[in-house]
């Protein structure tokens, strides 16, 4: 791939394969059939991820969002420990998390505001996300959770994690600290009822909202139709996500709903 090159393959959920300046990332890696800490109960997969783990190239960057179990999932880091060793970079709090069920894991944890560099073209830097962490009922936000901005010789590429929208200012500092996005990866399901998932779940509508408080070229939907966590249909998001662009008259090319396997490439 040339410097320009952007290749950005939609795995499901949040979990994204992103290709760039010679370097595999990896975001909030699921390849477990269930988002839980039990294997036999919670949420399933209700479609297949859209590349086979066994078929994913060399690893070399993880982005680990928090530590809910539908985004830092033991069973797939352990496998992707094993197999690539590549370096997980993750909101405070979660280093620690995950050296309890991988203890040779090269893991680097990072505060809001803070940048690394992961090879000597592209760095990673971590923002604010309207969110929460738990792993269990003793541990409410006692992580951090984060968004990440990538910047690289392809563009600079926003990663929203989780979040809801709030009054949409974690995008618009993002913007100003980051921008511009030549591409933002943003949430658009889980939010049924609205009542109790709007501080943490973005619906349609306020993702095209997000998209334009980033000012970003370009936009890809995801956090919906893999496992079913709340009211919506499971396919409901991408058509309120349709109607939302049209309302704000967005070329819907610029923000596309991919289904697991779809890829989105640019050059």
């Amino acid at each position: 791939m040339g410097g320009r090159d952007l290749r950005v393959s939609f795995v499901g959920h949040a979990t994204f394969l992103i290709q760039l300046a010679g370097l595999n990332i990896l975001t909030d890696p699921v390849w477990s059939e269930r988002a839980s800490p039990i294997s036999y109960t919670g949420p399933k997969r209700v479609n297949d991820p859209g590349i086979a783990f066994d078929d994913l190239p060399k690893i070399d960057v993880v982005l680990l969002s928090h530590n809910h179990y539908d985004h830092m999932d033991e069973t797939t880091i352990k496998r992707l420990v094993a197999r690539d060793r590549p370096r997980f970079i993750v909101p405070l709090g979660n280093d620690t998390i995950l050296r309890a069920f991988a203890t040779d894991i090269d893991v680097s944890a990072f505060d809001w505001g803070d940048e690394t560099d992961v090879s000597p073209d592209v760095a990673i830097r971590l923002h604010q996300a309207h969110h929460w962490s738990a792993r269990g009922v003793r541990d409410r936000r006692m992580a951090l959770w984060a968004a990440f901005s990538l910047r690289t010789p392809a563009g600079n590429i926003y990663f929203a994690g989780d979040t809801g929208y709030a009054d949409g200012s974690h995008f618009r500092a993002a913007r100003d600290g980051a921008g511009p996005f030549r591409l933002a990866l943003l949430p658009i399901g889980a939010y049924d009822p609205r009542w109790f998932m709007s501080y943490s779940h973005q619906a349609p509508e306020e993702a095209v909202a997000a998209f334009g408080d980033l000012e970003a070229e370009n936009a890809i939907a995801y956090h919906w139709g893999t496992f079913k966590l709340t009211g919506e249909p499971i396919d409901e998001p991408p058509a309120l996500l349709a109607e939302a662009l049209k309302a704000r008259d967005i070329d819907p090319k610029r923000f596309v709903a991919p289904r697991p396997g779809e890829t989105w490439e640019a050059s």
